[in-house]
Formats: structure tokens, C-alpha cells, sequence
């Protein structure tokens, strides 16, 4: 954490998740936020929640929710609703036929975050460090704000924003020497890549 404030972040992401290898508690998320200054934005990223995961995540100072699982444009709509956060809705590629469902978040989510779509039977919907064909989003019109994500690491991201024109990226595999272990020299160059586009 203290290294992506360091290196410029926009946004801090926390695992609500028991089986991603990133999973926190929400009260250790709680105390970690306490640290982070107002200008940056706390995301929770959370698979198919229930209401009571969310509320006790929001307690401790999210700004923002992450919906990574099969989530309809009616429940995201409910969970903008319910907790009155910024709710941005992952949307899994592989093919261009992947993005046609994209525009149904219109009015339900405030961003898009498109990712790699995993492999069937994945016990994860994502962090696996799996890229889709940054050239299906060439020339298509987005509904809404978005970010990239899906196999990004420092040494690809500046091809990956000339492709896609992304403005913001996510990233969690490519920061890390193992699944679930952050790196802070592999977030420092990600960051300082970033900071080159």
C-alpha cells in the first residue's frame, strides 16, 4: 500500500474474496484506510457479494465498489442504490461478442472494467495474470468511463494504452512475485511506466 502512494496510485484495491489469494478482512481494510489521504480513491473488489459482506466492507471507508462476478445490471443498480458508492462493474473478454452486453450498465454502473475472461472452471474471475486481445476494443464505442485490466505489468502498458486508448489501468498479478504478494519494486516501475504515458 505504502508503495503505490508512494509511486502515484489513483485508487487502492482490496480483496473481498475468500477464495482469491488476495482476500482481506474488512476490519484489517478498516485500519489500513486510515492511512490513505482523501484524494485517493478505496476500492473494495468483490465476487456476487450479499448485502452484509458490502455493508461491513463500506465501514471501514470505501469510496468505490468493484463488482467481479456475474452481477446483472438490476443488482448493480441495487448495490449503487443501498450504499451510495461509485460501483464500477468488471466485464470478462475473449471475444469481441464479450463487449455487446456492456451498454445493459448504463445508468447502473458508474465504470467499466474490462478483463481478461478466465478460463472455464477458473476458481477466479480474474487477478490470474491472463490478457484478452487489447485490439477488440479498438474503434468500439464505450458506454461508459472504463479501465483496462487483465495481464498488465510495467512492461506492457504502454502498449497496451496505444491500442486501447485506456486513460486508467488496474492491476494486481503484474505487481506481484506470487499470487497474493505485491512486489514493491514491481509496483514502483509499474507506476513509473504509468507515469511515462
Amino acid at each position: 500500500m505504502d508503495a503505490a502512494l508512494a509511486g502515484g496510485a489513483a485508487w487502492l484495491g482490496f480483496v473481498f474474496f475468500p477464495k482469491s489469494p488476495r482476500d482481506v478482512a474488512p476490519d484489517v481494510v478498516a485500519g489500513l484506510v486510515q492511512r490513505v489521504p482523501d484524494r485517493i480513491g478505496r476500492v473494495g473488489v468483490f465476487v456476487d457479494p450479499d448485502d452484509a459482506l458490502i455493508a461491513h466492507a463500506v465501514a471501514g471507508d470505501l469510496t468505490a465498489l468493484q463488482l467481479h462476478g456475474s452481477e446483472s445490471p438490476e443488482r448493480v443498480a441495487a448495490v449503487k442504490a443501498r450504499f451510495g458508492l461509485e460501483v464500477w462493474k468488471a466485464i470478462p473478454v475473449r471475444t469481441r461478442a464479450d463487449l455487446g452486453g456492456v451498454a445493459r450498465y448504463r445508468g447502473a454502473a458508474d465504470r467499466i472494467l474490462y478483463d481478461a475472461k478466465p478460463p472455464k472452471g477458473a476458481e477466479l474471475p480474474g487477478g490470474m495474470g491472463m490478457r484478452f486481445d487489447w485490439r477488440l476494443l479498438e474503434g468500439f464505442d464505450h458506454p461508459l468511463p472504463w479501465l483496462l485490466s487483465g495481464g498488465l505489468d510495467a512492461g506492457n502498458i504502454a502498449e497496451a494504452v496505444a491500442i486501447t486508448g485506456a486513460r486508467a489501468l488496474d492491476v494486481s498479478s503484474g505487481v506481484e512475485s506470487a499470487p497474493g504478494v505485491k512486489d514493491v519494486d514491481k509496483i514502483a516501475a509499474f507506476l513509473q511506466s504509468a507515469a511515462r504515458l
